[in-house]
């Protein structure tokens, strides 16, 4: 089967052997793909979790039809359409555990593509806001790093949860002036020196009670000065870098909770349980379409290089596309 791997030359399509699944596993035949920061990486060799190097099947969503199941498989069947997240997802097929994967809404319309940008989204922010930030109704969120796909998701999610207060920060003066389509009361430039004091006039200068922070690095004490006393910061991304300045004693002084998450250390339970919240708290509203993304552009799998490029440029809003 077809596949984008990398290799001693970068990433390429080739041809490599189909999986075969086992135990919990289903084989699903892949229809559309969802790119994510973490390909771009991984497309230059870099290593995402376990994943990575020289022989790895790139990617990690996707939406297609159920083609196969592990003899321990359960609550699918053959032919369901389906999307997911899961490693050497951009291939003509791929696997994932049983519990990693939601049904395409029958009711709903989705395409394949609309499917594709969903998965990565809905569960990364989703875990981050609800689970690990334990936003309340009428409460104030700051998501750092809004207009990138799992960031617009989560300005969406935070307003159907009751946040009365939604700030979103992005770089981009385009597309900070088009977050308030996806929820913001407010949208600041994270690289301005102001963006504190705007946040804290929002807040009656308290600060929010909640940041998703997706950036990092320099904004690491901003976000601390930003955020309200008992208030609660998410690390998920470190979009702006790994490392950084950190005021510990402002740290400590505000008493904020700050809590780092990702998906490359979580155990296949850990993540089943994921999945299973977002079909129990959110789920009508992706079948009713309330919560879903913009696709920015598809691309034909043959043309999944200039997709990555498209992704590297840092000029699209919403998720660029695959299909196969």
């Amino acid at each position: 089967m077809k596949a984008y791997v990398y290799g001693a030359n970068g990433a390429a399509i080739t041809d490599v052997a189909k999986p075969s699944p086992t135990g919990t596993q289903v084989l699903v035949r892949v229809r559309a793909n969802g790119l994510n920061r973490a390909d771009l990486g991984m497309t230059r060799g870099h290593v995402h979790g376990s994943a990575g190097g020289a022989g790895t099947v790139l990617g990690m969503e996707w939406s297609g039809e159920v083609a196969e199941l592990g003899p321990d498989a359960r609550g699918v069947e053959v032919g369901d359409r389906v999307m997911g997240s899961g490693a050497a997802a951009f291939a003509e097929y791929t696997l994932a555990d049983h519990g990693r994967l939601f049904k395409i809404p029958a009711a709903s319309n989705m395409s394949f593509e609309q499917a594709a940008t969903l998965p990565i989204a809905l569960t990364t922010m989703h875990n981050a806001l609800m689970t690990n930030g334990a936003l309340q109704p009428g409460q104030s969120v700051l998501i750092q790093g809004a207009s990138s796909g799992v960031g617009l998701m989560a300005l969406q999610i935070a307003k159907l949860k009751g946040a009365k207060t939604v700030i979103g920060s992005s770089t981009n003066a385009e597309r900070r002036g088009r977050l308030r389509e996806f929820g913001a009361d407010l949208a600041i430039d994270s690289k301005d020196a102001g963006w504190v004091d705007e946040v804290l006039k929002a807040t009656h200068g308290n600060g929010v009670d909640l940041i998703v922070d997706q950036i990092s690095g320099p904004v690491a004490n901003q976000n601390l000065q930003a955020t309200k006393v008992l208030g609660r910061i998410v690390n998920v991304g470190r979009l702006g870098g790994t490392h950084g300045d950190f005021n510990f004693d402002l740290h400590a002084a505000r008493r904020i909770s700050y809590i780092g998450v990702t998906f490359r250390t979580r155990s296949v339970q850990e993540i089943r349980n994921i999945f299973d919240a977002v079909r129990a708290d959110i789920w009508p509203a992706v079948e009713a379409g309330t919560l879903k993304l913009p696709i920015d552009k598809v691309y034909p799998f043959a043309e999944i290089g200039a997709a990555f490029d498209r992704m590297d440029a840092n000029q699209h809003l919403g998720k660029i596309v695959v299909t196969q």
